[in-house]
């Protein structure tokens, strides 16, 4: 009985010293930037603007050709030699406060999975020192970014492989992004992304891939032959059909819709339920996100917009085997409704497209004429078929 205790006795002190060691291992070589790991930043600190271009007395005259805003000649000149950048940001509380959201020019939500939502977030016209946490691919975000021109970047960790009408990966080879421009991370090395650990030991490891808008552009620059032109010369935005926009409305004709509540699957799910609340001076939406002010770590400001738009999409299952649950389908090829709160009104609207490559169009039900955007970050928000909207 003696020998028995002392044996596992001397095996539990193995594995102690084992685990400690490994650890210590561990951390040396991801700080060291060794190519068996993600990497971290170390001491990284948010610098005070989002912007690729410092805050400077030009004049903002320019339109960014993805939602409108007024930008100044240098920031134009900037992204006239690129592309635009879709990045999977998560939404899963562990996530929170996610990186990057503020700086997008646009923004989809939708869920990934259990209830639980994802962000695509297409950058174009700003920088994002810091964007995530990064998460994997599903086939209804590549869908949206497909009507961003001709090979938009697609910055992700993995993502649905299963075979069937989900999988994610196959797709991404199909339509021929695989190693030109998908960003996959397994295929995009560090110092491209990285593991924020200031942030692990709070979270589960896979709420902590980051990277950067600069860096992603940067690498597809010089790794894959990607500017605003292709290889073969071809622009981008060739074949991009871009939104109307507008000017914010005069105070006078700001509406009183001052509140906006929904949520994706079961509306008593707080943690994923979402509010807008309209501010008519600013002529600006906040956003609440599972209660609380959603604040973007980069600024700790809490994200705005200028239009919130939602889209009804039928929602399926796909039984395709995937351990701990089931990936999902949601169209968006045809028509279906959507609601569309701008100025401080909100617009009975229907949505529309043929392929993917089309942007989608959002019509309003009383005239059966597309609605501009008025200029400024827009976030589309897509819910089940069925779903309520409360304003």
């Amino acid at each position: 009985m003696i020998n028995k205790k002392l044996a596992f006795l001397f095996v539990f002190i193995i594995l102690v010293v084992s685990s400690i060691s490994s650890y210590f291992i561990f951390r040396q070589n991801a700080k060291s930037g060794s190519p068996n790991f993600l990497s971290p930043l170390s001491n990284y600190q948010p610098p005070k603007t989002v912007s690729s271009v410092s805050i400077t007395d030009e004049p903002k005259t320019e339109p960014c050709p993805l939602n409108g805003e007024l930008m100044t000649k240098s920031q134009e000149k900037i992204w006239q030699a690129r592309r635009p950048l879709g990045v999977m940001i998560e939404n899963h509380v562990q996530a929170r406060p996610q990186s990057g959201l503020s700086s997008a020019d646009i923004v989809y939500e939708a869920v990934a999975e259990g209830g639980i939502t994802r962000f695509l977030a297409v950058f174009y016209c700003q920088d994002a020192p810091y964007v995530g946490p990064v998460r994997s691919a599903r086939m209804y975000f590549i869908h949206f970014l497909q009507a961003y021109g001709s090979n938009p970047l697609y910055a992700h960790v993995g993502g649905a492989n299963t075979p069937g009408p989900a999988n994610a990966l196959g797709y991404l080879s199909t339509i021929g992004w695989a190693g030109n421009n998908d960003m996959n991370q397994f295929s995009v090395p560090f110092p491209y992304f990285w593991r924020d650990y200031e942030r692990l030991p709070n979270r589960a490891t896979e709420h902590t891939v980051y990277s950067s808008t600069a860096k992603l552009w940067e690498y597809a620059k010089t790794y894959r032959g990607l500017t605003n032109v292709d290889a073969n010369g071809v622009s981008w935005d060739k074949n991009f059909t871009p939104w109307k926009f507008i000017d914010d409305a005069p105070m006078s004709k700001r509406g009183a819709v001052d509140k906006i509540d929904f949520g994706f699957w079961d509306q008593s799910v707080s943690d994923y339920g979402v509010t807008w609340n309209y501010d008519k001076n600013t002529n600006l939406y906040s956003r609440v996100n599972g209660g609380q002010p959603h604040i973007d770590k980069n600024t700790g400001k809490q994200l705005t917009a200028k239009d919130v738009v939602v889209m009804f999409s039928p929602e399926s299952v796909v039984h395709d085997g995937y351990p701990d649950g089931q990936h999902l389908m949601y169209n968006t090829i045809g028509e279906g409704n959507a609601l569309v709160f701008q100025n401080g009104q909100a617009i009975e609207a229907t949505w529309s497209r043929t392929n993917y490559t089309d942007n989608l169009k959002f019509t309003d039900s009383a005239t059966g004429l597309e609605i501009p955007m008025v200029r400024g970050e827009i976030f589309v928000e897509m819910l089940p078929t069925g779903n309520k909207v409360t304003y």
